[in-house]
């Protein structure tokens, strides 16, 4: 009973996590719009729309790694990948997943702290405190942490790796 409800709840907030991915691409896009318009129309360049546009694009890129991307769309090295054995493929998988845990773990008491400390900073335009801005990294690397200790738990029970489908391979051109 409980597995049909984690799959609804689960599918119900990666939707959500799309939906908030689309609507940062959404603001950057109408800042440059506003951007193009004032400086090339009016004459009056206005910084305000830059600086969102850099934030947003920085939260989608960070939002996106952390809660939108699936496992199979990372990056690999799938020349490698695609040619290991199934138990090679999981040997590769959880020594990326330990050294990835570990690194990001070793690193988030220092985010924290760091991410903590920019509240002394805003920026220029839109005076957002720079810890508020840059709270999205903490949430990213602790979504990687659970992503890749999720990953290790299956790799560890004996769960086969992804095999490489070459039929969605591309270069993404």
């Amino acid at each position: 009973m409980k597995q049909p409800f984690i799959r609804k709840a689960s599918a119900w907030l990666r939707r959500r996590a799309e939906n908030i991915a689309a609507g940062l691409l959404a603001v950057m896009f109408v800042a440059f719009i506003v951007q193009i318009v004032f400086r090339y129309f009016f004459n009056f360049p206005i910084g305000w729309t830059s600086e969102l546009s850099v934030i947003t694009w920085l939260w989608l890129v960070l939002w996106g790694a952390a809660f939108v991307v699936k496992e199979s769309e990372e990056i690999r090295l799938d020349l490698i990948y695609g040619a290991a054995g199934r138990h090679t493929r999981r040997v590769m998988g959880i020594i990326t997943g330990v050294s990835i845990v570990a690194l990001y773990a070793a690193s988030l008491p220092a985010t924290v702290k760091y991410v903590s400390f920019m509240k002394v900073e805003s920026t220029s335009y839109l005076k957002i405190r720079f810890d508020w801005l840059f709270s999205i990294y903490v949430f990213f690397i602790v979504a990687v942490i659970v992503r890749y200790l999720w990953i290790l738990s299956h790799l560890l029970r004996g769960k086969d790796p992804e095999p490489l489908d070459l039929t969605k391979a591309s270069s993404g051109l």
